[in-house]
């Protein structure tokens, strides 16, 4: 495997086999002694070379010391006798919005089961995303990041961006008193009462109907 390593290192420093050797062991590591479900991107390495660092990665899969959810995208996953153990899609996404200096917000089911209206995880998680559009897998699921319009992230507080993703997936009609109930439940635990008064004006009418009767003072 060294000589393989050694074959995808740029021709301008191919002479010095020991500083070579030096940055492999450095990267590998470091990705060992990292915890189980760290997410790694080629820019996770900026002080090496761009191309020699995206043929490591994918090296590293081969041995499986990573696995490659997206194209660049690797995760430390853990493997045992009933799998491969990824992270949660939401730490995922969450990461590689901070690489893309972007924000995400749940959608649909994702966003019911994320607030507690469901108990039904999804197996294709998806998001909002101020960044680029993308899919990714984990294992037998998959992760959708969309393109969303700015007015889904207008809203100051995440509380709002997300209840009413929530809110639009179960329906107007199909809200019950139990979902109420969890609607009051998290208005309760949010701190900042102004922001959410401020992001009402925000949210659909029928929605705003909902959320201002389950406000408590």
């Amino acid at each position: 495997m060294r000589s393989e390593i050694f074959t995808i290192i740029p021709t301008k420093i191919k002479s010095d086999y020991k500083m070579q050797d030096a940055v492999v062991k450095k990267i590998r590591s470091k990705i060992a002694h990292d915890k189980f479900g760290t997410v790694y991107f080629v820019s996770s390495f900026p002080q090496y070379d761009v191309e020699y660092v995206t043929k490591l990665l994918a090296i590293f899969e081969k041995e499986g010391l990573l696995s490659r959810v997206a194209k660049g995208v690797y995760v430390k996953a853990r493997k045992t006798r009933f799998g491969v153990l990824y992270p949660s899609a939401f730490e995922l996404a969450t990461d590689i919005a901070k690489r893309d200096k972007a924000i995400i917000i749940p959608i649909g089911e994702t966003a019911a089961n994320r607030l507690g209206f469901s108990t039904q995880v999804p197996m294709n998680v998806c998001f909002l995303t101020t960044g680029s559009s993308r899919k990714l897998k984990l294992g037998n699921r998959t992760i959708t990041l969309k393109h969303g319009a700015p007015r889904n992230f207008a809203f100051r507080g995440s509380l709002m961006r997300d209840l009413v993703q929530a809110l639009r997936s179960i329906g107007e009609n199909n809200i019950t008193p139990e979902n109420e109930r969890q609607i009051a439940k998290l208005l309760a635990e949010f701190p900042e009462k102004d922001i959410i008064k401020q992001d009402l004006l925000l949210a659909p009418v029928w929605m705003r109907k909902i959320i201002e009767r389950n406000i408590k003072e």
